[in-house]
């Protein structure tokens, strides 16, 4: 017999039938327990995760997957939604208004008086527009501040706002990013302020400089300092890549693809001899990783 408390409903196009699958996810009582528990916090690392999904869909070119993916990562912005009209703080149609006003605000040479404009002025004014908004959202918090490093409505983590503090130059980059999109975010605004070289052979000569201060500092035996050196190396390294107009991410997901694609012809090669990777020395993978190699250069 059906449970006269359970809601029958069925898959739809229409945004509205999710926010009410969410919605009966969440309901106390007759709702999903694993739903119920989660919190913004919980649900974070899932959201984090699937816009990963949705990247790797796109580089692998799977449009259905990538259809899936989208909606993945959608219920998640469907779930945080959720959780914030649940505690009265605002709910997916506030999302959605607040991104619509953003868009209407920061492309005034669309939807405004502005002129058209070149991709470069179009980048050039939207950070103009961000800077204004948190200059804005700045006022808002220092209005609500009752001057003694707490917001007016008396929330116990508010003397720790992240509008507080003077916001510098490189203020604004998410901590959560990945650490090689937030070297590359960090060096783009420091670089508009005129903290940048302007030639690519000088960020290789500070790469070689950094490599030599890992080798010096193993050779002391300092391994945690030689540790240190690898992540300057690694912000070098991104310095170069933003210097020859390439995304570091990018660029390294198409080595891990390449190594990937390399050591599967090494463990083919070796199966053909009855071996697996265990069973074959480092010469006979290296010589099977140059025949790899080559073959993709043919």
């Amino acid at each position: 017999m059906k449970d006269p408390h359970k809601t029958s409903l069925t898959p739809s196009r229409d945004i509205a039938r999710l926010l009410d699958i969410m919605a009966a996810l969440r309901t106390p009582g007759s709702g999903c327990p694993w739903d119920l528990e989660q919190t913004f916090e919980s649900i974070a690392p899932y959201t984090i995760e699937e816009a990963y999904e949705v990247t790797d869909a796109i580089a692998r070119g799977d449009h259905e997957d990538l259809r899936d993916e989208l909606g993945d990562l959608l219920l998640q912005v469907v779930f945080h939604a959720r959780m914030a009209e649940e505690d009265h703080r605002f709910d997916f149609g506030a999302v959605v208004e607040a991104i619509t006003a953003k868009l209407l605000r920061r492309h005034p040479h669309v939807f405004g008086d502005v002129d058209r404009l070149s991709t470069t002025e179009v980048n050039g004014l939207w950070e103009a527009i961000k800077a204004d908004e948190k200059a804005q959202r700045r006022a808002r918090v220092a209005t609500a501040t009752n001057g003694h490093g707490a917001i007016a409505s008396g929330h116990p983590d508010a003397s720790h706002s992240p509008e507080e503090p003077s916001a510098g130059a490189l203020h604004g980059v998410p901590v959560g990013l990945p650490a090689l999109t937030r070297a590359l975010k960090l060096q783009q605004k420091a670089s508009r302020v005129g903290f940048d070289w302007n030639d690519p052979m000088a960020v290789l000569s500070k790469i070689r400089e950094e490599a030599d201060e890992i080798e010096a500092e193993i050779r002391a035996g300092e391994t945690d300092k030689a540790a240190q050196e690898v992540g300057d190396l690694l912000f070098a390294v991104v310095n170069l890549a933003r210097h020859l107009s390439a995304d570091p991410e990018r660029v390294l997901r198409g080595t891990n693809a390449k190594f990937e694609r390399r050591f599967a012809s090494i463990e083919a090669a070796l199966a053909r001899d009855g071996k697996s990777p265990a069973q074959a020395t480092l010469a006979e993978m290296d010589r099977l990783w140059d025949a790899a190699k080559a073959e993709e250069n043919l």
